[in-house]
């Protein structure tokens, strides 16, 4: 098989057959950062994911919700395995990849062209090695129309450079980086944006000062604590 694939056009000639091969190590393109290429998983433990692992591949769950609360539970569990370098290469892509829905296409197998189910996901957890960086783990919940998630939502600060207190010389006391939503699989913001533009010195933000969709319910014991707090100076540590 090598030596036919070499000389004039052996390069892409390989490239084609590694594609044909393993349909999600393709070339990449606005699909490949937007669609997880995965295929069925059967065995668990530690050995297995270790052999997943050294294969270049990552152990993933996906899970079906069985309610609309936050706290119903898991109704299902899908075992499947994913492409390590794809995974990394959508991580770099997207700085909220645990807050933004994404497809999922699984395939009959590694060599199969056969999709075996499809839909929209979450990524809510990635495991990864702290020495290494490799992802070890991914875990994914079913985001269909209609679902409702609870999401960790990270909280972007925008206006830092027109805001009036900040201008005087005070200090941004940033209180919260994430707030925790019950959201519509289709209506989850990949972040939420709190707006520093018109704050001076001795203003705060609260939790329900954030404008967001009105299907979004805060999940929260108490609304009215402050997101952020704009200071004259730097707290003494």
């Amino acid at each position: 098989m090598a030596q036919c694939l070499r000389g004039k056009g052996g390069a892409a000639a390989v490239e084609e057959a590694l594609r044909k091969a393993v349909p999600w190590r393709r070339a990449a393109s606005a699909s490949y950062h937007h669609t997880i290429q995965a295929v069925p998983r059967e065995t668990t433990g530690p050995r297995a994911a270790a052999r997943e692992r050294r294969n270049g591949h990552v152990p993933a769950v996906l899970l079906t919700l069985a309610g609309a609360g936050p706290g119903e539970g898991v109704a299902h569990r899908k075992l499947l395995t994913t492409d390590r370098k794809q995974l990394s290469e959508m991580l770099k892509q997207s700085p909220y990849f645990l807050s933004t829905p994404v497809r999922l296409q699984v395939r009959a197998g590694e060599r199969s062209t056969a999709v075996v189910h499809s839909g929209t996901v979450l990524p809510i957890k990635v495991h990864t090695d702290e020495s290494t960086g490799n992802i070890l783990n991914l875990v994914m919940v079913q985001a269909d129309e209609g679902t409702m998630i609870k999401v960790n939502l990270p909280v972007v600060f925008k206006g830092e450079d027109v805001c009036p207190g900040l201008k005087k010389g005070g200090f941004l006391q940033k209180i919260r980086t994430s707030l925790v939503y019950l959201c519509p699989a289709e209506h989850i913001p990949p972040k939420i944006e709190v707006d520093l533009t018109n704050l001076d010195i001795g203003d705060r933000v609260l939790m329900n000062d954030i404008p967001v969709h009105p299907s979004l319910k805060l999940l929260s014991r108490n609304e009215t604590m402050p997101v952020c707090k704009l200071l004259a100076s730097k707290p003494v540590e």
